[in-house]
């Protein structure tokens, strides 16, 4: 058996970064954390942490890091099972921290309220693309994640979501100054410059492809902010894939237009989610099937 305060302190040091800042985390003296460490390496018989900046685990630490979360996980679960988790300030010091891998874009738009109907939990995201984002539950890195892969990762299970309807947007200046006739041609979609979220971002090139018949997309501000990216599209700094909640202002009030009505992307979301603790992350999984249902569509 593992010593709980030993597994905390290393699961504080791995995720603040450095040894005083665990200890402030805990409430403890630093040298405390120092002592409950050692031990367990020594219990274990190989060190835990690279003493860098920030402190980093080394592949058995890691293995530890994530014990320790999913024992704090399932023994919140049991608590409220049992009606014994209350909502006191010094119960917040042992609150479960979850660490999950969502898209931007899902965050811009509507995983905050997910997020927010939990209590009892501190959230760790870990923004990557939805077509990458499974990988990280495939490597053990976190315990959940919103994916637009349908299949479940090994270990896991999978709940289709919705679908995120995305948008070719571009401020009504930029569309008359690239396409001057008001029509979008492969030609001018080659030249014209287009807003890319980063190199994982394949949401222009898929629409191009499936409006124009063309995956050919001109040169490419690089900008990976969700909100930024609806911002520079109303600038004129180029066109891009907006979600359709983000845009639907801006497209009301005339400062974005679409570059070619009636032709939208919509992308397919699922959430994966550890089958190990599953059961502890119900509150959680119910919390993010209603806040999609409020934004996404059906998956067609």
């Amino acid at each position: 058996m593992f010593d709980p305060a030993q597994l905390s302190a290393l699961a504080a040091v791995l995720r603040s970064g450095s040894f005083e800042r665990a200890a402030q985390m805990l409430h403890v003296t630093q040298s405390a954390i120092s002592q409950r460490v050692r031990q367990l390496e020594e219990q274990v018989g190989t060190p835990l942490i690279i003493r860098s900046q920030p402190c980093r685990a080394t592949e058995a630490g890691e293995r530890l890091f994530r014990h320790a979360e999913e024992l704090q996980l399932l023994e919140q679960g049991v608590r409220r099972d049992l009606g014994l988790a209350g909502q006191s300030e010094n119960e917040t010091q042992t609150w479960p921290t979850l660490r999950l891998a969502v898209n931007a874009d899902s965050l811009a738009t509507w995983f905050v309220p997910a997020m927010a109907a939990v209590e009892g939990v501190l959230f760790d995201l870990v923004i990557d693309d939805q077509d990458h984002s499974a990988e990280w539950l495939q490597r053990g890195e976190v315990r959940a994640a919103i994916s637009g892969s349908p299949r479940a990762v090994q270990g896991c299970d999978c709940r289709p979501l919705g679908a995120l309807r995305y948008l070719a947007t571009a401020s009504p200046a930029y569309i008359e100054r690239w396409f001057g006739d008001g029509k979008v041609a492969p030609a001018e979609v080659r030249v014209a410059p287009v807003i890319t979220f980063n190199a994982k971002d394949r949401l222009q090139t898929r629409w191009a492809e499936m409006a124009l018949g063309t995956t050919v997309t001109g040169p490419s501000h690089w900008l990976p902010s969700s909100h930024a990216f609806v911002d520079a599209a109303i600038a004129g700094l180029g066109w891009g894939m907006n979600p359709e909640p983000l845009v639907s202002h801006a497209l009301a009030d005339g400062r974005l237009c679409e570059l070619v009505p009636g032709q939208p992307l919509d992308v397919p979301l699922y959430w994966h989610v550890s089958r190990s603790i599953s059961a502890a992350l119900k509150p959680l999984t119910a919390s993010v099937i209603r806040a999609a249902s409020a934004v996404l569509r059906p998956i067609g």
